[in-house]
Protein backbone atom coordinates (compact mmCIF):
# COMPACT_ATOMS: atom_id res chain seq x y z
CA UNK A 1 0.00 0.00 0.00
CA UNK A 2 1.03 3.63 -0.38
CA UNK A 3 1.89 5.69 2.66
CA UNK A 4 3.85 8.75 3.77
CA UNK A 5 6.46 8.71 6.52
CA UNK A 6 9.46 10.44 8.02
CA UNK A 7 12.49 8.90 9.72
CA UNK A 8 14.00 12.16 10.94
CA UNK A 9 12.61 15.52 11.95
CA UNK A 10 12.81 18.68 9.89
CA UNK A 11 11.05 20.76 7.20
CA UNK A 12 8.21 18.96 5.46
CA UNK A 13 9.74 18.96 1.99
CA UNK A 14 13.03 17.59 3.33
CA UNK A 15 11.86 14.74 5.55
CA UNK A 16 8.46 13.52 4.33
CA UNK A 17 8.64 10.56 1.97
CA UNK A 18 5.92 8.81 -0.01
CA UNK A 19 6.21 5.23 -1.15
CA UNK A 20 5.05 1.65 -0.64
CA UNK A 21 4.95 -0.18 2.69
CA UNK A 22 3.41 -3.52 3.71
CA UNK A 23 -0.33 -3.40 4.38
CA UNK A 24 -0.84 -3.92 8.13
CA UNK A 25 -2.98 -6.65 9.64
CA UNK A 26 -5.11 -6.08 12.75
CA UNK A 27 -4.16 -7.83 15.96
CA UNK A 28 -6.46 -8.79 18.84
CA UNK A 29 -8.88 -6.00 19.67
CA UNK A 30 -7.87 -3.99 16.59
CA UNK A 31 -9.53 -2.96 13.35
CA UNK A 32 -8.02 -2.06 10.02
CA UNK A 33 -9.43 1.02 8.33
CA UNK A 34 -9.25 1.69 4.63
CA UNK A 35 -8.52 5.40 4.93
CA UNK A 36 -10.49 7.77 2.71
CA UNK A 37 -9.30 11.04 4.24
CA UNK A 38 -6.36 11.81 6.52
CA UNK A 39 -6.63 15.07 8.46
CA UNK A 40 -3.60 17.10 9.55
CA UNK A 41 -3.40 18.97 12.86
CA UNK A 42 -0.79 21.48 14.04
CA UNK A 43 0.35 18.84 16.53
CA UNK A 44 1.20 16.52 13.62
CA UNK A 45 3.42 19.09 11.96
CA UNK A 46 5.03 20.06 15.27
CA UNK A 47 5.99 16.43 15.87
CA UNK A 48 7.44 16.19 12.35
CA UNK A 49 9.29 19.50 12.69
CA UNK A 50 10.79 18.74 16.10
CA UNK A 51 8.92 21.55 17.85
CA UNK A 52 8.73 19.66 21.13
CA UNK A 53 12.52 19.08 21.13
CA UNK A 54 12.29 15.34 21.70
CA UNK A 55 14.04 12.44 20.06
CA UNK A 56 12.29 10.42 17.36
CA UNK A 57 10.01 8.06 19.31
CA UNK A 58 10.17 5.41 16.59
CA UNK A 59 12.60 4.74 13.71
CA UNK A 60 9.84 5.63 11.23
CA UNK A 61 6.59 7.52 11.75
CA UNK A 62 3.57 7.45 9.46
CA UNK A 63 1.98 10.72 10.62
CA UNK A 64 -1.50 12.06 11.44
CA UNK A 65 -3.85 10.93 14.18
CA UNK A 66 -7.19 11.80 12.57
CA UNK A 67 -9.04 10.44 9.57
CA UNK A 68 -12.12 8.79 8.14
CA UNK A 69 -12.69 5.59 6.19
CA UNK A 70 -14.22 2.12 6.27
CA UNK A 71 -13.37 -0.88 8.44
CA UNK A 72 -12.11 -3.61 6.09
CA UNK A 73 -10.58 -6.12 8.53
CA UNK A 74 -10.96 -6.97 12.21
CA UNK A 75 -8.77 -8.77 14.71
CA UNK A 76 -9.65 -11.40 17.25
CA UNK A 77 -12.21 -10.25 19.77
CA UNK A 78 -13.77 -7.63 17.50
CA UNK A 79 -17.38 -7.99 16.36
CA UNK A 80 -17.31 -8.99 12.65
CA UNK A 81 -20.38 -6.78 12.19
CA UNK A 82 -17.98 -3.82 12.17
CA UNK A 83 -16.73 -4.85 8.74
CA UNK A 84 -17.83 -2.36 6.09
CA UNK A 85 -18.81 0.34 8.57
CA UNK A 86 -17.84 3.94 8.01
CA UNK A 87 -15.76 5.31 10.86
CA UNK A 88 -13.89 8.35 12.05
CA UNK A 89 -10.46 7.70 13.52
CA UNK A 90 -8.75 9.52 16.36
CA UNK A 91 -5.46 9.02 18.21
CA UNK A 92 -3.99 6.80 15.50
CA UNK A 93 -0.50 8.26 15.94
CA UNK A 94 -0.66 9.09 19.65
CA UNK A 95 2.05 6.94 21.27
CA UNK A 96 2.02 4.85 18.08
CA UNK A 97 4.20 4.94 14.96
CA UNK A 98 1.38 4.33 12.48
CA UNK A 99 -1.06 7.14 11.70
CA UNK A 100 -3.61 7.80 8.98
CA UNK A 101 -1.30 9.08 6.21
CA UNK A 102 -1.61 5.71 4.51
CA UNK A 103 -4.11 3.79 2.45
CA UNK A 104 -4.76 1.58 5.49
CA UNK A 105 -4.21 2.03 9.20
CA UNK A 106 -4.67 -0.34 12.13
CA UNK A 107 -5.94 0.99 15.47
CA UNK A 108 -7.50 -0.35 18.66
CA UNK A 109 -11.19 -0.73 17.94
CA UNK A 110 -12.16 2.14 20.28
CA UNK A 111 -10.20 4.60 18.14
CA UNK A 112 -12.42 3.87 15.13
CA UNK A 113 -15.85 5.35 15.85
CA UNK A 114 -18.93 4.52 13.81
CA UNK A 115 -19.78 7.52 11.63
CA UNK A 116 -23.51 8.27 11.26
CA UNK A 117 -24.79 8.02 7.73
CA UNK A 118 -25.65 11.72 7.58
CA UNK A 119 -22.13 12.85 8.55
CA UNK A 120 -19.75 13.24 5.57
CA UNK A 121 -16.19 11.91 5.64
CA UNK A 122 -14.86 15.48 5.44
CA UNK A 123 -16.42 16.28 8.81
CA UNK A 124 -15.71 12.93 10.41
CA UNK A 125 -12.02 13.13 9.53
CA UNK A 126 -11.74 16.46 11.37
CA UNK A 127 -13.29 15.47 14.68
CA UNK A 128 -10.30 13.85 16.38
CA UNK A 129 -7.56 15.94 17.98
CA UNK A 130 -9.24 19.37 17.75
CA UNK A 131 -12.66 18.00 18.63
CA UNK A 132 -11.58 16.02 21.68
CA UNK A 133 -9.43 18.95 22.85
CA UNK A 134 -12.32 21.37 22.37
CA UNK A 135 -14.73 19.09 24.20
CA UNK A 136 -12.39 18.76 27.18
CA UNK A 137 -11.86 22.53 27.27
CA UNK A 138 -15.58 23.22 27.30
CA UNK A 139 -16.91 20.42 29.50
CA UNK A 140 -14.09 19.26 31.81
CA UNK A 141 -15.49 21.40 34.63
CA UNK A 142 -19.09 20.36 34.20
CA UNK A 143 -22.06 21.34 32.02
CA UNK A 144 -22.13 24.81 30.48
CA UNK A 145 -25.91 25.20 30.45
CA UNK A 146 -26.78 28.83 31.12
CA UNK A 147 -23.14 29.97 31.35
CA UNK A 148 -21.04 32.49 29.45
CA UNK A 149 -18.09 30.95 27.62
CA UNK A 150 -15.20 32.95 26.13
CA UNK A 151 -13.35 31.21 23.29
CA UNK A 152 -10.06 32.70 22.12
CA UNK A 153 -8.71 32.24 18.60
CA UNK A 154 -12.03 32.09 16.80
CA UNK A 155 -10.50 31.12 13.45
CA UNK A 156 -8.53 28.16 14.82
CA UNK A 157 -9.50 24.51 14.58
CA UNK A 158 -10.03 23.86 18.29
CA UNK A 159 -11.78 27.19 18.88
CA UNK A 160 -14.17 26.68 15.99
CA UNK A 161 -15.37 23.39 17.47
CA UNK A 162 -15.28 24.64 21.08
CA UNK A 163 -17.62 27.54 20.33
CA UNK A 164 -20.04 25.25 18.51
CA UNK A 165 -19.93 22.65 21.30
CA UNK A 166 -20.58 25.32 23.93
CA UNK A 167 -23.68 26.48 22.05
CA UNK A 168 -24.78 22.86 21.51
CA UNK A 169 -24.24 22.26 25.23
CA UNK A 170 -26.63 25.04 26.21
CA UNK A 171 -24.34 27.98 27.01
CA UNK A 172 -26.35 31.18 27.39
CA UNK A 173 -23.67 33.15 25.55
CA UNK A 174 -20.52 32.28 23.62
CA UNK A 175 -18.08 35.12 23.00
CA UNK A 176 -15.22 34.52 20.57
CA UNK A 177 -12.06 36.52 19.98
CA UNK A 178 -9.65 37.20 17.13
CA UNK A 179 -6.24 38.84 17.33
CA UNK A 180 -6.92 41.65 14.87
CA UNK A 181 -9.85 43.84 13.95
CA UNK A 182 -9.19 42.90 10.33
CA UNK A 183 -10.24 39.31 11.17
CA UNK A 184 -13.67 40.20 12.56
CA UNK A 185 -15.58 39.66 9.33
CA UNK A 186 -14.01 36.23 8.75
CA UNK A 187 -14.79 35.17 12.31
CA UNK A 188 -18.34 36.54 12.17
CA UNK A 189 -19.00 34.34 9.13
CA UNK A 190 -17.94 31.29 11.17
CA UNK A 191 -19.52 32.07 14.55
CA UNK A 192 -23.09 32.89 15.51
CA UNK A 193 -22.26 34.85 18.67
CA UNK A 194 -20.35 38.09 19.24
CA UNK A 195 -16.70 38.32 18.22
CA UNK A 196 -14.21 40.64 19.92
CA UNK A 197 -10.87 41.83 18.52
CA UNK A 198 -7.97 41.65 20.96
CA UNK A 199 -6.39 44.79 19.47
CA UNK A 200 -9.40 46.99 20.33
CA UNK A 201 -9.96 47.29 24.12
CA UNK A 202 -11.16 43.68 24.54
CA UNK A 203 -11.72 43.94 28.29
CA UNK A 204 -14.25 46.73 27.88
CA UNK A 205 -16.00 44.95 25.03
CA UNK A 206 -16.22 41.62 26.88
CA UNK A 207 -17.41 43.35 30.06
CA UNK A 208 -20.16 45.07 28.07
CA UNK A 209 -21.26 41.68 26.73
CA UNK A 210 -20.92 39.86 30.06
CA UNK A 211 -21.26 42.42 32.88
CA UNK A 212 -21.46 39.67 35.52
CA UNK A 213 -18.30 38.04 34.23
CA UNK A 214 -17.35 35.03 32.14
CA UNK A 215 -17.68 31.50 33.55
CA UNK A 216 -15.25 29.59 31.30
CA UNK A 217 -12.40 30.58 29.03
CA UNK A 218 -11.11 28.32 26.25
CA UNK A 219 -7.53 29.53 25.86
CA UNK A 220 -5.20 29.15 22.88
CA UNK A 221 -2.46 31.49 24.13
CA UNK A 222 -2.26 31.57 27.91
CA UNK A 223 0.87 33.72 28.08
CA UNK A 224 -0.71 36.41 25.89
CA UNK A 225 -4.19 36.45 27.37
CA UNK A 226 -3.96 35.51 31.05
CA UNK A 227 -4.29 39.11 32.30
CA UNK A 228 -7.39 39.65 30.17
CA UNK A 229 -8.83 36.31 31.26
CA UNK A 230 -8.30 37.14 34.93
CA UNK A 231 -9.96 40.51 34.45
CA UNK A 232 -13.14 39.22 32.78
CA UNK A 233 -13.71 35.94 34.66
CA UNK A 234 -16.21 35.91 37.49
CA UNK A 235 -15.08 34.46 40.85
CA UNK A 236 -14.70 30.70 40.63
CA UNK A 237 -14.21 30.80 36.86
CA UNK A 238 -11.98 28.47 34.84
CA UNK A 239 -9.32 29.00 32.18
CA UNK A 240 -8.92 25.83 30.10
CA UNK A 241 -5.65 26.28 28.18
CA UNK A 242 -4.46 23.99 25.41
CA UNK A 243 -1.63 26.18 24.06
CA UNK A 244 0.58 29.16 24.87
CA UNK A 245 2.91 31.52 23.04
CA UNK A 246 5.59 31.52 25.75
CA UNK A 247 6.54 28.27 27.45
CA UNK A 248 7.04 30.07 30.78
CA UNK A 249 3.96 32.11 31.61
CA UNK A 250 3.64 34.73 34.34
CA UNK A 251 0.34 35.16 36.17
CA UNK A 252 -1.45 37.96 38.04
CA UNK A 253 -1.34 35.65 41.03
CA UNK A 254 -3.07 37.62 43.79
CA UNK A 255 -6.08 38.81 41.76
CA UNK A 256 -6.54 35.27 40.46
CA UNK A 257 -6.18 33.83 43.95
CA UNK A 258 -8.72 36.17 45.51
CA UNK A 259 -11.18 35.31 42.73
CA UNK A 260 -10.53 31.58 43.28
CA UNK A 261 -9.83 31.05 39.59
CA UNK A 262 -8.75 27.71 38.17
CA UNK A 263 -6.26 27.12 35.36
CA UNK A 264 -6.78 23.76 33.66
CA UNK A 265 -3.99 22.64 31.29
CA UNK A 266 -5.02 20.32 28.48
CA UNK A 267 -2.70 17.76 26.85
CA UNK A 268 -4.91 15.84 24.44
CA UNK A 269 -2.72 12.72 24.21
CA UNK A 270 -3.18 12.10 27.93
CA UNK A 271 -6.79 12.95 28.70
CA UNK A 272 -8.49 10.51 31.09
CA UNK A 273 -10.10 7.56 29.33
CA UNK A 274 -13.58 8.49 30.56
CA UNK A 275 -13.15 12.03 29.24
CA UNK A 276 -12.16 10.75 25.81
CA UNK A 277 -15.16 8.43 25.68
CA UNK A 278 -17.45 11.28 26.69
CA UNK A 279 -15.93 13.48 23.99
CA UNK A 280 -16.23 10.82 21.29
CA UNK A 281 -19.89 10.24 22.10
CA UNK A 282 -20.76 13.94 22.20
CA UNK A 283 -18.82 14.80 19.05
CA UNK A 284 -20.54 12.05 17.08
CA UNK A 285 -23.95 13.12 18.40
CA UNK A 286 -23.32 16.81 17.70
CA UNK A 287 -22.08 16.05 14.18
CA UNK A 288 -25.17 13.95 13.46
CA UNK A 289 -27.33 16.82 14.70
CA UNK A 290 -25.63 19.22 12.24
CA UNK A 291 -24.29 21.22 15.21
CA UNK A 292 -20.71 21.16 13.89
CA UNK A 293 -19.36 22.84 10.78
CA UNK A 294 -15.59 22.64 10.18
CA UNK A 295 -14.07 24.50 7.22
CA UNK A 296 -11.74 22.30 5.15
CA UNK A 297 -9.36 22.74 2.26
CA UNK A 298 -10.09 20.73 -0.89
CA UNK A 299 -8.40 17.40 -0.14
CA UNK A 300 -4.93 17.03 -1.62
CA UNK A 301 -3.41 13.79 -2.94
CA UNK A 302 -0.98 11.87 -0.74
CA UNK A 303 1.89 12.94 -2.99
CA UNK A 304 1.26 16.54 -1.86
CA UNK A 305 1.66 15.81 1.86
CA UNK A 306 4.58 18.24 2.22
CA UNK A 307 2.46 21.01 0.72
CA UNK A 308 -0.38 20.14 3.08
CA UNK A 309 1.97 20.30 6.09
CA UNK A 310 3.25 23.67 4.91
CA UNK A 311 -0.32 24.98 4.71
CA UNK A 312 -0.88 23.96 8.33
CA UNK A 313 2.42 25.50 9.45
CA UNK A 314 1.50 28.71 7.65
CA UNK A 315 -1.62 28.99 9.83
CA UNK A 316 -4.34 27.81 7.46
CA UNK A 317 -7.77 28.65 8.84
CA UNK A 318 -9.28 25.57 7.22
CA UNK A 319 -8.37 21.97 8.01
CA UNK A 320 -5.94 20.34 5.60
CA UNK A 321 -6.93 16.89 4.32
CA UNK A 322 -5.29 14.22 2.20
CA UNK A 323 -7.40 12.03 -0.08
CA UNK A 324 -6.02 8.51 0.18
CA UNK A 325 -8.13 6.81 -2.52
Amino acid sequence: MRAAWYDRRGPAAEVLQVGTVPTPEPGPGEVRVRVHLSAISPGDTKKRGGYFDAAMPYPRVIPHSDGAGVVDAVGDGVDPARLGRRVWVWGAQSYRPFGTAAEHTVVPQGLAVDLPEEVPDTLGACLGIPGITAHRAVFADGPVTGTTVLVHGALGGVATIAAQLARWGGAAQVISTVRRTADLDSAAARHDGPVVALDDDPQARITDLAPDGVDRVVEVSLSDNVDLDAAVLRPGGVIAAYATAQARTSLPFWPMLFDNLTIRLLGSDDFPTAARRHAVTDLTTAAAASALDIPVIEPLPLADIARAHDLVDAGSRSRALLAMH
